[in-house]
């Protein structure tokens, strides 16, 4: 499930550094993350929806090898992260 260009926008101006900033990790995080909550949502109505899933098992893998690069790169910004979208780890 995709996200809206506003809602796209948003998280652009929350977590870019600037407000043309598509390319950072924070902002490919935050966008990740806004995509696996709607993907959620779409589970619990639709649990039988496997095609669905692996691409949610993706997004997963796909945020979790930014996370690592963001936490390697520079610890401060991955908590910071960590704690703006409310991410466990």
């Amino acid at each position: 499930m995709s996200i809206s260009n506003e809602k796209k926008q948003e998280l652009v101006k929350a977590f870019g550094l600037n407000p043309n900033d598509t390319g950072s990790p924070e902002v490919q995080i935050a966008i990740w993350t806004e995509e696996i909550n709607n993907l959620v949502e779409h589970f619990k109505v639709h649990a039988k929806d496997n095609h669905s899933r692996l691409g949610l098992m993706k997004k997963v893998a796909r945020r979790r090898h930014l996370l690592d690069y963001l936490k390697n790169k520079d610890e401060n910004r991955y908590k910071t992260v960590i704690a703006k979208l409310n991410i466990r780890r």
